[in-house]
C-alpha cells in the first residue's frame, strides 16, 4: 500500500482538486484498492456558456444524461454568452462577464471543474477517481463548466477547483458537451464495475 500511495501522490495527485478538501486517503483508496467501489452519488451539473445547441447534439446529450441518472442526478444549465453586452471586439470583457455569471451559478460547497484546452489531461479512470473523491469529500455537487467562444474569464479560473481538458485541440462547445457526458457516464460504469469501459 505504501508504494501504491507514493505512486498516486507522484503521478496522479496533481490531477485531483485540492481546494475543496480532496482527501489524499480517498484518492489512494480509489487508485490502490481498484474499482469497482462504493461511491456516494454527488449531483452533477453541466454549465455551458452558449446560445443553445443543435437538436442533434442535444439528442446525444439527453441520451447520456438519462444514462448518468441511473447513478446520480444530472442537470444541464445554459448560460447566455456576453451577458453584459460588451462590444463584440472586446473579447476580454466578454469572457470576464461570462466568468462572473458562471461563478454566481456555483454553490459555495460545489466542486467546480473547468474544461479548457490548457487544462490537465485526464484519463477515463482518473475521471472516475475525481467522481469518487467528490463523494468521499462530501461536496454538494460536482460542476463541470464549458466556457464561451473566448474561454473562461478570470473569476471562473479563480473559483475553479480543477481545470481539465478533453483534448489538446480546441473543441466546439457542442462537441465538448457530448464528449463530457459520455465520459461521465463511462466513469460511473468504471466505478460500478460494469462492462461498458474496456481499458
Amino acid at each position: 500500500m505504501a508504494q501504491c500511495l507514493l505512486r498516486v501522490l507522484s503521478a496522479q495527485l496533481g490531477a485531483v482538486p485540492r481546494r475543496a478538501g480532496c482527501s489524499v486517503r480517498a484518492l489512494a483508496r480509489a487508485a490502490c484498492d481498484g474499482v469497482p467501489r462504493a461511491v456516494r452519488a454527488v449531483p452533477i451539473r453541466l454549465l455551458s456558456v452558449s446560445k443553445g445547441g443543435g437538436p442533434d447534439f442535444d439528442g446525444v446529450v439527453a441520451e447520456y444524461s438519462q444514462r448518468i441518472q441511473r447513478y446520480t442526478t444530472f442537470e444541464e444549465l445554459t448560460l447566455r454568452p456576453n451577458p453584459k453586452g460588451a462590444a463584440a471586439s472586446d473579447t476580454a470583457a466578454q469572457s470576464a462577464a461570462e466568468g462572473e455569471r458562471l461563478v454566481r451559478s456555483v454553490g459555495a460547497r460545489d466542486r467546480l471543474v473547468l474544461l479548457d484546452e490548457r487544462g490537465r489531461d485526464v484519463s477515463s479512470e482518473q475521471l472516475a477517481q475525481l467522481l469518487a473523491s467528490a463523494g468521499d469529500d462530501d461536496v454538494s455537487a460536482l460542476v463541470f463548466a464549458v466556457g464561451g467562444p473566448h474561454g473562461h474569464g478570470p473569476a471562473a479560473h479563480q473559483r475553479a477547483d480543477f481545470t481539465m481538458r478533453l483534448s489538446a485541440m480546441v473543441l466546439n462547445h457542442q462537441v465538448a458537451r457530448v464528449v463530457l457526458v459520455e465520459q461521465v457516464y463511462r466513469a460511473w460504469t468504471i466505478l460500478r464495475g460494469e462492462g461498458y469501459h474496456h481499458s
